[in-house]
């Protein structure tokens, strides 16, 4: 085994302790939010689901999923800050079922009768999203009342993807599978009307495009739910229920029955064999010191990388051009991977580096992982006169047509179109996860405060008015605060703006179910790329 890298952390260290505190902080604030989500509805609405003799929406999904096998859920603190419920009413995710990688999508009925919000339509059609580009089968778990009436008009139309998509994968031949365990009404009735597979739970589920109210207003009659809707109408009458359940646990089997069956198969390269895949030799737990959370504190990110990827090798490129850009290739759980990760702002040879980098691993066919911790692009004159913009745009040219799959890792700052070159959100990577010291704006607090207030000053000057100095410096302490608290973690999470928050030193483990995932689709790097101004 090689010697172990240079690296420059010493966990004995005031400030090591001092990051790993703050860090511990800030982790402590996203596992009481998540704490939170894990409630559903609250002990009222529990209690009544239990009453019923159902099973909580994590139970149905822990049954579901191999024994002992990983759940990586997704977006769990979706909703946080807005009056949407957390978590949208929606668990999400990633989970081996009969050994086969699936993308589960459940409904929790204890939150608001399981009724849909814009937060829950969100991340319903991320979750969908995720099937189609890594090519997973997709299974719901349903029980829903719809969506919730009075926000119709931020839910009916957004919501009509939900359908589509459901659709195209069955067209992709992405199998689809719904598990119904009580009410799924009006557009709901779509999802199992589009899926490749349907399972009914007996006297439970209630599948109808309008429930008794909507027939008596619409047509006058008086309709049993049962008759109208009921499993066993639609297994021995209708033909949308492909089997009937006895039970929820009856259900489960059912629906593992039917992944089972799929002979479903992964297209992409398999990984190096486990047995020869080598640990980090620094030690991932302390990835949690590594950082400092004031994301003005420089860091030298090779220090991440060397406690996620395997044996702790990284083979960089250009190591002498471009410095403030580490690129390079390696390994994670067995798999290649090539690695962009910022040492802070970005200058033209950073960008030339970075684009020449990612055509290199399109070539390859290797999947690219974006470590962001940047403050944007160089700015001033010099660099303007250098070129900066049409280096800028080469490397978002090679971000936006690179075919490779992209996971992206928010491990400090992600500003202004620094976010852009390093494959944020709007880029469309596979995944993004972040780390609670992440910070996402279009720039700094202070800097965007200040921004405007020199062009508030500059209007007064041009307008020949005196400026009011305590009402500017009111102004900008109301801004700061503002962006300071709009550029969270918890804040951009809330807003699905990232595939969920995470402990740093779950890191490797998160990655390395990423990098399985998308190995279920096939890997084809891109043959040409847009026109590299030079």
């Amino acid at each position: 085994m090689a010697a172990p890298p240079p690296t420059a952390i010493d966990t004995r260290t005031d400030v090591y302790r001092a990051n790993r505190d703050a860090m511990l902080a800030l982790l402590e604030d996203v596992l009481d939010a998540q704490g939170k989500a894990l409630e559903g509805g609250g002990p009222k609405y529990v209690g009544r689901h239990r009453e019923r003799g159902k099973l909580l929406v994590r139970e149905r999904v822990d049954l579901l999923l191999d024994r002992d096998s990983p759940f990586l859920e997704l977006s769990p603190l979706a909703g946080w800050g807005t009056d949407d419920p957390l978590g949208g009413g929606l668990v999400t995710g990633i989970g081996v079922i009969c050994g086969v990688e699936c993308v589960v999508s459940a409904n929790d009925p204890t939150v608001r009768g399981g009724t849909s919000s814009p937060t829950t339509v969100a991340k319903g059609l991320r979750a969908q999203e995720i099937a189609r580009r890594n090519r997973l089968p997709l299974v719901n778990l349903t029980e829903s009342g719809g969506a919730d009436l009075p926000r119709q008009a931020e839910i009916f139309v957004p919501g009509g993807a939900t359908f589509r998509n459901l659709t195209q994968l069955s067209g992709l031949g992405i199998p689809t599978v719904t598990l119904v365990f009580g009410s799924s009404t009006a557009g709901g009735a779509y999802v199992p009307g589009m899926s490749d597979y349907t399972v009914f739970v007996k006297d439970r589920a209630r599948v109808f495009l309008g429930g008794p109210p909507l027939v008596k207003m619409a047509i006058d009659e008086d309709a049993d739910e049962e008759a109208l809707g009921g499993a066993e109408m639609h297994a021995r009458v209708s033909g949308l229920a492909d089997e009937l359940a006895v039970d929820e646990l009856d259900a489960i089997r059912l629906g593992r029955q039917v992944v089972s069956n799929l002979n479903w198969r992964k297209l992409g390269p398999p990984p190096r064999p486990i047995a020869d895949v080598d640990p980090p030799q620094l030690d991932p737990d302390e990835l949690i010191g590594v950082p400092p959370t004031d994301v003005r504190q420089p860091f030298d990110v090779r220090e991440i990388l060397w406690r996620v990827v395997d044996g702790s090798r990284l083979d960089e490129f250009k190591t002498a051009y471009g410095t403030q850009l580490v690129c390079g290739w390696a390994e994670l759980c067995g798999y290649p991977i090539g690695i962009l990760a910022n040492n802070g702002i970005l200058f033209s040879e950073e960008s030339q580096k970075g684009a020449q980098f990612i055509q290199l691993c399109n070539k390859r066919d290797i999947p690219l992982l974006f470590v962001q911790n940047i403050t944007g692009f160089m700015v001033g004159t010099r660099y303007e006169r250098g070129g900066i913009i049409k280096h800028g745009s080469m490397l978002i040219n090679a971000v936006s047509n690179s075919k490779v799959p992209h996971l992206t890792l928010m491990a400090g700052a992600s500003y202004g179109a620094g976010n852009y070159g390093m494959s944020g959100r709007a880029f469309e990577p596979r995944f993004v996860f972040t780390w609670p010291n992440h910070r996402i704006a279009v720039m700094g607090p202070k800097q965007l405060a200040g921004v405007m207030s020199i062009v508030q000053r500059t209007a007064a000057e041009r307008a020949g008015q005196a400026y009011d100095e305590d009402a500017d410096e009111a102004m900008r302490s109301m801004v700061e605060e503002q962006i300071d608290g709009e550029s969270t973690a918890l804040f951009a999470t809330g807003r699905l703006w990232d595939d969920g928050v995470i402990d740093p030193r779950d890191t490797r483990t998160v990655l390395g179910i990423a990098l399985s995932v998308v190995h279920s689709a096939p890997l084809e790097g891109a043959g040409s790329f847009g026109v590299f101004r030079m």
